[in-house]
Protein backbone atom coordinates (compact mmCIF):
# COMPACT_ATOMS: atom_id res chain seq x y z
CA UNK A 1 0.00 0.00 0.00
CA UNK A 2 1.14 3.22 -1.10
CA UNK A 3 1.79 6.27 1.40
CA UNK A 4 -0.46 8.82 1.56
CA UNK A 5 0.66 12.16 1.46
CA UNK A 6 0.23 14.63 4.19
CA UNK A 7 1.86 17.43 2.26
CA UNK A 8 -0.94 20.80 2.30
CA UNK A 9 -1.46 21.26 -1.69
CA UNK A 10 -1.97 24.31 -2.87
CA UNK A 11 -5.38 25.34 -3.74
CA UNK A 12 -5.60 25.64 -7.34
CA UNK A 13 -8.18 28.38 -8.79
CA UNK A 14 -11.66 28.24 -7.89
CA UNK A 15 -13.93 27.00 -10.83
CA UNK A 16 -17.11 29.40 -11.04
CA UNK A 17 -20.29 27.26 -10.65
CA UNK A 18 -22.00 25.95 -13.46
CA UNK A 19 -25.25 28.91 -13.53
CA UNK A 20 -28.10 27.29 -12.93
CA UNK A 21 -31.13 27.94 -15.53
CA UNK A 22 -33.10 29.98 -12.90
CA UNK A 23 -29.65 32.33 -11.59
CA UNK A 24 -29.33 32.64 -15.61
CA UNK A 25 -32.91 33.80 -16.01
CA UNK A 26 -32.23 36.11 -12.78
CA UNK A 27 -29.51 38.01 -14.31
CA UNK A 28 -31.37 38.67 -17.41
CA UNK A 29 -33.87 40.05 -15.45
CA UNK A 30 -31.59 42.21 -13.75
CA UNK A 31 -30.03 43.51 -16.85
CA UNK A 32 -33.51 44.39 -18.44
CA UNK A 33 -34.10 45.88 -14.80
CA UNK A 34 -31.60 47.95 -14.98
CA UNK A 35 -31.42 49.36 -18.83
CA UNK A 36 -34.07 52.11 -17.80
CA UNK A 37 -31.33 53.95 -15.58
CA UNK A 38 -31.13 56.54 -18.54
CA UNK A 39 -34.60 57.64 -18.01
CA UNK A 40 -33.51 58.77 -14.53
CA UNK A 41 -31.03 60.35 -15.80
CA UNK A 42 -32.87 62.18 -18.77
CA UNK A 43 -35.83 63.07 -15.92
CA UNK A 44 -32.71 64.60 -13.91
CA UNK A 45 -32.03 66.30 -17.02
CA UNK A 46 -35.47 67.52 -17.28
CA UNK A 47 -35.72 68.87 -13.83
CA UNK A 48 -33.03 70.63 -13.92
CA UNK A 49 -34.19 72.36 -17.59
CA UNK A 50 -37.38 73.51 -15.48
CA UNK A 51 -35.09 75.02 -12.98
CA UNK A 52 -34.38 78.40 -14.63
CA UNK A 53 -38.27 79.21 -15.18
CA UNK A 54 -39.38 78.60 -11.88
CA UNK A 55 -36.28 81.12 -11.10
CA UNK A 56 -37.20 83.67 -12.94
CA UNK A 57 -41.02 83.42 -12.39
CA UNK A 58 -39.88 83.78 -8.31
CA UNK A 59 -37.85 86.84 -9.67
CA UNK A 60 -41.04 87.97 -11.26
CA UNK A 61 -43.35 87.32 -8.27
CA UNK A 62 -40.71 89.26 -5.73
CA UNK A 63 -40.14 92.42 -8.27
CA UNK A 64 -43.90 92.90 -8.15
CA UNK A 65 -43.92 92.61 -4.54
CA UNK A 66 -41.58 95.29 -4.01
CA UNK A 67 -43.70 97.53 -6.59
CA UNK A 68 -46.69 96.92 -4.90
CA UNK A 69 -44.86 97.84 -1.52
CA UNK A 70 -44.05 101.28 -2.99
CA UNK A 71 -46.91 102.02 -4.23
CA UNK A 72 -48.88 101.09 -1.33
CA UNK A 73 -45.70 103.50 0.64
CA UNK A 74 -45.88 106.43 -1.89
CA UNK A 75 -50.03 106.62 -1.57
CA UNK A 76 -50.02 106.88 2.10
CA UNK A 77 -47.14 108.97 2.19
CA UNK A 78 -48.73 111.44 -0.09
CA UNK A 79 -51.27 111.57 2.47
CA UNK A 80 -50.15 111.53 6.16
CA UNK A 81 -47.29 112.52 7.79
CA UNK A 82 -44.05 110.27 7.84
CA UNK A 83 -44.60 109.70 11.48
CA UNK A 84 -48.10 108.76 11.26
CA UNK A 85 -47.35 105.71 8.15
CA UNK A 86 -46.44 102.70 10.39
CA UNK A 87 -45.64 98.83 8.52
CA UNK A 88 -49.08 97.22 9.29
CA UNK A 89 -50.85 100.35 7.39
CA UNK A 90 -48.36 99.58 4.12
CA UNK A 91 -48.65 95.77 4.75
CA UNK A 92 -52.22 96.10 4.49
CA UNK A 93 -52.58 98.14 1.31
CA UNK A 94 -50.29 96.23 -0.42
CA UNK A 95 -51.76 92.86 0.67
CA UNK A 96 -48.17 91.35 2.27
CA UNK A 97 -47.30 90.86 5.83
CA UNK A 98 -45.24 93.18 7.73
CA UNK A 99 -42.30 90.54 7.78
CA UNK A 100 -42.36 90.74 4.14
CA UNK A 101 -41.78 94.41 3.79
CA UNK A 102 -38.88 93.89 6.31
CA UNK A 103 -37.36 90.94 3.98
CA UNK A 104 -37.34 93.48 0.91
CA UNK A 105 -36.19 96.95 2.39
CA UNK A 106 -35.07 95.71 6.16
CA UNK A 107 -36.80 98.23 7.76
CA UNK A 108 -39.56 101.92 7.56
CA UNK A 109 -36.87 104.11 7.27
CA UNK A 110 -35.00 101.97 4.21
CA UNK A 111 -38.57 101.74 2.34
CA UNK A 112 -39.18 105.38 2.77
CA UNK A 113 -36.20 106.39 1.47
CA UNK A 114 -36.69 104.48 -1.34
CA UNK A 115 -39.99 105.65 -1.90
CA UNK A 116 -38.19 109.69 -1.75
CA UNK A 117 -35.51 108.48 -4.20
CA UNK A 118 -36.66 110.20 -8.05
CA UNK A 119 -33.58 108.14 -9.68
CA UNK A 120 -35.80 105.37 -11.32
CA UNK A 121 -38.10 107.62 -11.83
CA UNK A 122 -36.27 110.22 -13.94
CA UNK A 123 -34.46 107.49 -15.70
CA UNK A 124 -38.15 107.04 -17.63
CA UNK A 125 -39.25 110.38 -17.32
CA UNK A 126 -36.01 112.02 -19.62
CA UNK A 127 -35.91 108.82 -21.38
CA UNK A 128 -35.90 110.12 -25.26
CA UNK A 129 -33.73 112.85 -27.23
CA UNK A 130 -34.08 116.58 -26.15
CA UNK A 131 -35.91 117.31 -29.70
CA UNK A 132 -38.97 114.38 -28.62
CA UNK A 133 -38.66 114.83 -24.41
CA UNK A 134 -41.63 117.37 -24.04
CA UNK A 135 -43.95 114.83 -25.48
CA UNK A 136 -42.39 111.72 -23.77
CA UNK A 137 -42.55 113.54 -20.23
CA UNK A 138 -46.12 114.34 -20.60
CA UNK A 139 -47.21 110.68 -22.07
CA UNK A 140 -45.33 109.39 -19.28
CA UNK A 141 -46.71 111.26 -16.24
CA UNK A 142 -50.28 110.42 -17.84
CA UNK A 143 -49.70 106.73 -18.77
CA UNK A 144 -48.63 106.92 -15.32
CA UNK A 145 -51.32 107.84 -13.62
CA UNK A 146 -54.06 106.32 -15.82
CA UNK A 147 -51.94 102.37 -15.82
CA UNK A 148 -50.14 102.63 -12.65
CA UNK A 149 -52.29 104.85 -10.42
CA UNK A 150 -48.74 106.61 -9.71
CA UNK A 151 -47.24 110.38 -10.53
CA UNK A 152 -43.50 110.19 -11.17
CA UNK A 153 -43.12 113.73 -9.58
CA UNK A 154 -46.10 114.38 -7.77
CA UNK A 155 -45.00 113.11 -4.45
CA UNK A 156 -42.68 116.40 -4.45
CA UNK A 157 -45.83 118.05 -3.65
CA UNK A 158 -46.35 116.15 -0.54
CA UNK A 159 -43.12 117.48 1.27
CA UNK A 160 -44.54 119.39 3.97
CA UNK A 161 -46.12 116.57 5.30
CA UNK A 162 -42.93 115.19 6.12
CA UNK A 163 -40.85 117.58 8.47
CA UNK A 164 -37.48 116.93 7.58
CA UNK A 165 -37.98 113.46 5.82
CA UNK A 166 -39.51 116.50 3.78
CA UNK A 167 -36.14 118.07 2.84
CA UNK A 168 -34.50 114.66 1.71
CA UNK A 169 -37.70 114.89 -0.51
CA UNK A 170 -36.70 118.18 -1.93
CA UNK A 171 -32.93 117.60 -1.77
CA UNK A 172 -33.84 114.56 -4.20
CA UNK A 173 -36.21 116.06 -6.41
CA UNK A 174 -33.86 119.09 -7.27
CA UNK A 175 -30.77 116.86 -7.81
CA UNK A 176 -32.45 113.89 -9.79
CA UNK A 177 -34.92 115.46 -11.26
CA UNK A 178 -34.42 119.25 -12.19
CA UNK A 179 -30.80 119.47 -12.51
CA UNK A 180 -30.37 116.09 -14.15
CA UNK A 181 -32.74 117.66 -16.54
CA UNK A 182 -31.00 120.93 -16.87
CA UNK A 183 -28.06 119.56 -17.70
CA UNK A 184 -28.96 118.11 -21.09
CA UNK A 185 -30.30 121.98 -21.87
CA UNK A 186 -28.20 124.08 -24.17
CA UNK A 187 -28.41 127.94 -24.07
CA UNK A 188 -28.68 130.19 -21.48
CA UNK A 189 -31.20 129.89 -18.11
CA UNK A 190 -31.09 126.29 -18.89
CA UNK A 191 -31.86 125.71 -14.59
CA UNK A 192 -34.85 128.29 -14.84
CA UNK A 193 -35.90 126.43 -17.84
CA UNK A 194 -36.17 122.99 -16.19
CA UNK A 195 -37.46 124.61 -12.92
CA UNK A 196 -40.64 125.52 -15.92
CA UNK A 197 -40.84 122.43 -17.24
CA UNK A 198 -40.82 120.02 -14.55
CA UNK A 199 -43.34 122.50 -12.99
CA UNK A 200 -45.83 121.85 -15.68
CA UNK A 201 -45.40 118.52 -15.74
CA UNK A 202 -45.89 118.53 -11.74
CA UNK A 203 -49.59 121.02 -12.70
CA UNK A 204 -50.56 117.60 -14.84
CA UNK A 205 -50.20 115.62 -12.35
CA UNK A 206 -51.93 117.69 -9.85
CA UNK A 207 -54.87 118.00 -12.00
CA UNK A 208 -54.96 114.32 -12.72
CA UNK A 209 -53.88 112.72 -9.33
CA UNK A 210 -55.31 115.21 -6.65
CA UNK A 211 -58.42 117.66 -8.69
CA UNK A 212 -59.34 114.23 -10.43
CA UNK A 213 -59.89 116.49 -13.16
CA UNK A 214 -62.89 114.55 -15.11
CA UNK A 215 -61.64 115.30 -18.54
CA UNK A 216 -58.16 115.20 -17.90
CA UNK A 217 -59.05 111.35 -16.57
CA UNK A 218 -61.01 110.52 -19.38
CA UNK A 219 -59.26 112.39 -22.34
CA UNK A 220 -57.29 110.48 -25.10
CA UNK A 221 -53.56 110.25 -23.99
CA UNK A 222 -52.34 111.30 -27.63
CA UNK A 223 -55.08 114.28 -27.70
CA UNK A 224 -53.46 115.78 -24.63
CA UNK A 225 -50.10 115.25 -25.68
CA UNK A 226 -50.78 117.12 -28.55
CA UNK A 227 -51.86 119.88 -26.36
CA UNK A 228 -49.96 120.10 -24.24
CA UNK A 229 -46.26 119.15 -24.84
CA UNK A 230 -45.83 121.97 -26.95
CA UNK A 231 -45.71 124.43 -23.56
CA UNK A 232 -43.38 121.50 -22.46
CA UNK A 233 -41.16 121.66 -24.96
CA UNK A 234 -40.97 125.68 -25.39
CA UNK A 235 -38.78 125.28 -21.95
CA UNK A 236 -36.43 122.68 -23.53
CA UNK A 237 -35.86 124.10 -27.03
CA UNK A 238 -36.51 127.30 -27.22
Amino acid sequence: MSAVSTRPTAPGPASAPAASPSAASGDCAARDTAAPAPAASHATATATDTAPSVSVSARRDAEATRAAIQKAARYLLARHAHNEVTLKAIADRAGVSPPLILKYFGNKDALVARVMSFDTDADALLDAPLAELGRHMVRHVLLSQRERGADPLLRIAFAPLHGEHGDVLRVNFRTQVVERLAGRLAGPDAGLRAELAVATLVGLGVMYGVARGVHVREGAIEDMVDRYAPGVQTHLTP
